[in-house]
C-alpha cells in the first residue's frame, strides 16, 4: 500500500466518525447511534472552544501568576455578557429543530434568518454597555488593585469584539438545530489554531509585535472569533450545509421577536444564572488570596474541559427532542433524554476518577507556583467523585429546551448553582460568628472553618443534589406538552 493509498484510508476511517445531518436519521431508528454521532463532532466543537481559554490560560500563567489571576476574573463576565444574549441562539436552534423534524424547510429558514439578525443586534447593546461598566463591576466582585487593570483591559477588548464572537456561538447554534455539528467544528478549529499561533506573540511582544500581557490574549481571541463569525455568515448564506439563511428574511420581524423572546428570555436566565453564580462564586473566592483566586480560575478552566461530554449531549439531545416532537414522537425524545443521562453519567464517572490522580499534572500545565498547583489540584479532586451527576443534569436540560420548556431548564440551573451551591460555599469557608457568652466550646465549636475546602465542597453538594431534581422534574412529563412553533407565552408555563 502507498502512502497515499494509506493516507486515503485514514481519511476515510475519521470521516466516519463524522456524520453530516444528511447521514442522520434523528426521528426514526436507533436512538444511541444517532444521538453520539450528533454530538461526537460537538464534543470537539466545545474542546476546540476550550481551547481557546485554554491558550490564554496557558500563556498567560507563564506570562505572571498576576495575569492569571485577572482572567480568573474576566472569564466568568465574559461568560455573563455572552449569557445575556445566548437566548435567543437557543430559541433558533429550538425553532430550527422542531420546523426541521416537521419538514418545513421554509419556516426553518426564516426562524434562522431572524435569530441572527436579532441576536448579533443584542451583542451589539450588550457589549457597548460591558465597555463601560467592566471596571465597576469587577471592583464590585472585590478584584484587587493588583488584578483589576489587567482584567479591565481583557474585558474591554472582548466587549467591542463581542458581536463577532457571539455571532459564531448562534451559527453553531442554527447548524446544530438543522443537525449539522460537522460544518461548525471545521470552522472552529482553523480559528483555533490561529488564536493559538497569535496568543505568544501578542501577549510577550515576539518579532513585530508589542507587548500586550493580558489585553494581547484578548486581541488575538477576539479576532480569531470575527473571523470564526464571517466564515460562518459566509456557509449559511450560500445554504448547502446545515440551514440557510436568506437576506430577505433577515429584515426585523418584531411579531417574530416576541416568538424568540419567549423561548430566549428563560434561556438567557439559565445562562445567566450560571455565569452570575460563578462571579459571585468569584466574590467568596475573592476573600482569599491571589494564589487561591488564580487556583480557582485554573480549576474552572479545567471543569470546562472534562464537562464537554455533557454540555455535547445536552446539545445533542436538545435537538433530536426537537426534531421529534417537532415529528410527533415524545416517546423517542424520552428514550433519547434517559440514554444521554446514563451515557453522560458513566463517562463523567470515568472522567472524574482519572482527574483524582491526575490533577497535580493536569494543574502544573497552567502554572509553575507550586501554591497554586497545590490548591488547584485539592479543588479537582474535591469535586471529582461528583462530575457524573452533572451529567445527569446536562442531558435533562437539553431535553427541557429542546421541548421549548426553558424556564425550567433555568429554574434548574438557578436551583443548581444559587439556591444550593453558593448558600453552602458561603457558610462552609468561612466561621460562623457566635456570641462569646456562650461559652468557649461553643465559641470554638462555630469558629471551625474548611476555608477555601467549603467552596469546593459546595460543588460536589450540588451536582448531587441538582441530578436528583432534574431526574424526578423530567419524570412529571410536563416537557411533552408545548409545541414552540405554535403556541405563545404557555410555551414558557411549567
Amino acid at each position: 500500500m502507498t502512502v497515499r493509498d494509506r493516507v486515503t484510508a485514514l481519511g476515510e476511517r475519521l470521516g466516519g466518525l463524522f456524520k453530516g445531518q444528511e447521514d442522520l436519521n434523528l426521528t426514526s431508528g436507533p436512538i444511541g447511534k444517532p444521538l453520539l454521532f450528533l454530538s461526537f463532532p460537538i464534543v470537539v466543537t466545545n474542546l476546540l472552544q476550550v481551547a481557546y481559554n485554554l491558550a490564554d490560560t496557558f500563556w498567560l500563567g507563564q506570562y505572571s501568576t498576576t495575569a492569571l489571576a485577572a482572567i480568573s476574573f474576566a472569564f466568568p463576565m465574559i461568560f455573563l455578557l455572552i449569557s445575556l444574549g445566548m437566548g435567543l441562539s437557543v430559541a433558533g436552534s429550538v425553532l430550527v429543530a422542531q420546523h426541521t423534524g416537521a419538514e418545513e424547510p421554509e419556516e426553518a429558514e426564516y426562524a434562522a434568518s431572524q435569530t441572527l439578525t436579532f441576536a448579533v443586534g443584542a451583542s451589539v447593546v450588550l457589549g457597548a454597555v460591558g465597555f463601560f461598566f467592566v471596571e465597576d463591576f469587577l471592583s464590585l466582585l472585590g478584584a484587587s488593585q493588583q488584578v483589576l487593570p489587567g482584567a479591565t483591559g481583557y474585558l474591554q477588548v472582548v466587549s467591542l469584539g463581542l458581536s463577532t464572537m457571539f455571532g459564531f456561538f448562534v451559527f453553531i447554534s442554527l447548524m446544530r438545530g438543522a443537525g449539522d455539528t460537522v460544518t461548525p467544528m471545521l470552522v472552529m478549529f482553523g480559528t483555533v489554531v490561529l488564536n493559538i499561533v497569535l496568543d505568544p506573540f501578542l501577549i510577550f511582544g515576539v518579532w513585530l509585535f508589542p507587548e500586550l500581557g493580558v489585553v494581547g490574549a484578548a486581541v488575538a481571541t477576539v479576532f480569531s472569533r470575527g473571523l470564526a463569525f464571517a466564515v460562518g455568515v459566509a456557509i449559511m448564506l450560500r445554504g448547502n450545509r446545515g440551514i440557510r439563511v436568506n437576506p430577505r428574511d433577515m429584515v426585523p420581524d418584531l411579531s417574530y421577536l416576541r416568538k424568540l423572546l419567549e423561548l430566549g428570555i428563560p434561556a438567557s436566565v439559565e445562562g445567566t444564572g450560571r455565569a452570575l453564580s460563578v462571579n459571585a462564586m468569584l466574590f467568596i473566592v475573592g476573600t482569599f488570596s491571589v494564589t487561591v483566586v488564580a487556583a480557582f480560575g485554573v480549576g474552572i478552566r479545567v471543569f470546562s474541559l472534562v464537562f464537554m461530554p455533557a454540555i455535547a449531549m445536552d446539545r445533542g439531545v436538545e435537538t433530536m427532542t426537537g426534531q421529534n416532537l417537532g415529528a410527533e414522537r415524545p416517546d423517542r425524545a424520552a428514550k433519547a433524554n434517559h440514554f444521554a443521562a446514563k451515557f453522560s453519567f458513566v463517562v463523567l464517572t470515568a472522567l472524574g476518577a482519572v482527574t483524582i490522580f491526575a490533577a497535580p499534572t493536569v494543574v502544573s500545565v497552567f502554572s509553575d507556583d507550586p501554591d497554586v498547583v497545590r490548591i488547584g489540584a485539592e479543588f479537582l479532586q474535591w469535586v471529582a467523585p461528583t462530575f457524573g451527576f452533572i451529567g445527569i443534569v446536562r442531558s435533562y436540560s437539553g431535553g427541557f429546551r429542546g421541548s421549548g420548556k426553558t424556564l425550567t431548564s433555568a429554574a434548574l440551573a438557578v436551583t443548581m448553582l444559587g439556591v444550593i451551591r453558593l448558600p453552602v460555599a458561603w457558610v462552609a469557608s468561612r466561621p460562623v460568628a457566635v456570641p462569646a457568652w456562650l461559652g468557649p466550646t461553643v465559641v470554638d465549636l462555630f469558629a471551625f472553618s474548611l476555608a477555601e475546602r467549603g467552596i469546593w465542597l459546595a460543588f460536589g453538594v450540588s451536582n448531587v443534589l441538582a441530578a436528583g431534581i432534574a431526574v424526578a422534574w423530567f419524570l412529571r412529563g410536563t416537557w411533552r406538552e408545548a409545541d414552540p412553533r405554535t403556541e405563545g407565552a404557555a410555551i414558557a408555563d411549567d
